[in-house]
């Protein structure tokens, strides 16, 4: 058997991990639709990326640290909320994603549900006023904390309180990144499009705290050194995400660079080492 791509220390997984991948399955579950968002900002030793830690008592991936993501939700998909994305029409968007113009849930979905979750879970909106400014915080305003929590308390309420802040989902300013599948061994799986996205330097995250306990703002190259030393535990595809944005000196020029790069669908195998945890990643040729 050829060596795994990656191998991960079993002190440096998750809580539970390795219980997940021992116990007994019957046939794999159904991915569900997910949609995930490296929020970037750029930083004094150049751009960092936003990680949350996931709380003991989650159902997926229990103490990780994460970008923030989730479900892509039915009112995902409604008309409210898909005319006010700007800079993607759904054709342009199913492209991107390599999706028929009539998969259910359609592409643009995808990006609503990424930048809807950043909200819920961070109080961070990825888009724009009429003034093309980035909306406030919900760290720094206290109307806007207030609409992030009546967004957690009501998730219908999403398209009123865009208005609310004069603000529309800017696309345009999101790039495609990743596309990971959950592996089969695991009882909660997702097909997941991983987005990027800045937010003006200097914000910070107000959690949500009945699924989040912890965010760090940190490059790439030392989210990973902090993982290496045993300090920062994180599952393969956050780890794989963090490696495609090492060397970049801003934030724009990892948009620039993923604009136009295939992305290609990877369903990694995970198997038992001595060790730890191995991933074998199917060939991308």
């Amino acid at each position: 058997m050829t060596e795994p791509d990656l191998i991960i220390p079993w002190d440096r997984l998750p809580e539970g991990f390795a219980r997940q991948l021992d116990e007994p399955r019957g046939p794999a579950a159904v991915p569900r639709p997910a949609a995930t968002i490296v929020l970037l900002r750029a930083g004094a030793g150049g751009p960092e990326v936003l990680l949350l830690r996931r709380v003991r008592n989650a159902g997926f991936v229990p103490g990780a640290y994460v970008f923030p993501g989730g479900r892509v939700d039915g009112d995902d998909a409604t008309e409210a909320l898909t005319e006010r994305v700007e800079g993607v029409t759904p054709a342009q968007a199913a492209a991107r994603l390599g999706l028929p113009g009539n998969a259910e849930p359609p592409a643009l979905a995808y990006y609503v549900a990424a930048v809807r979750e950043a909200f819920e879970e961070t109080g961070l909106l990825v888009g724009t006023t009429a003034g093309g400014e980035a909306p406030p915080s919900a760290a720094s305003d206290e109307g806007v904390r207030k609409l992030r929590d009546q967004l957690l308390a009501d998730e219908d309420a999403f398209p009123a309180i865009l208005d609310a802040l004069g603000c529309r989902m800017d696309a345009r300013a999101v790039a495609y990144v990743a596309h990971w599948i959950t592996p089969e061994a695991e009882p909660r799986r997702y097909d997941t499009r991983f987005f990027a996205a800045a937010v003006p330097a200097g914000r910070a995250a107000l959690l949500n705290e009945a699924e989040l306990n912890h965010a760090l703002w940190l490059t790439p190259e030392e989210a990973l050194l902090r993982h290496g030393n045993g300090r920062l535990p994180m599952v393969f595809p956050t780890i794989k995400t963090l490696e495609s944005l090492v060397g970049f000196d801003a934030p724009e020029a990892i948009l620039a660079h993923f604009e136009d790069r295939p992305i290609p669908a990877i369903l990694p195998r995970l198997v038992r080492t001595p060790t730890g945890v191995g991933l074998h990643v199917p060939s991308r040729d």
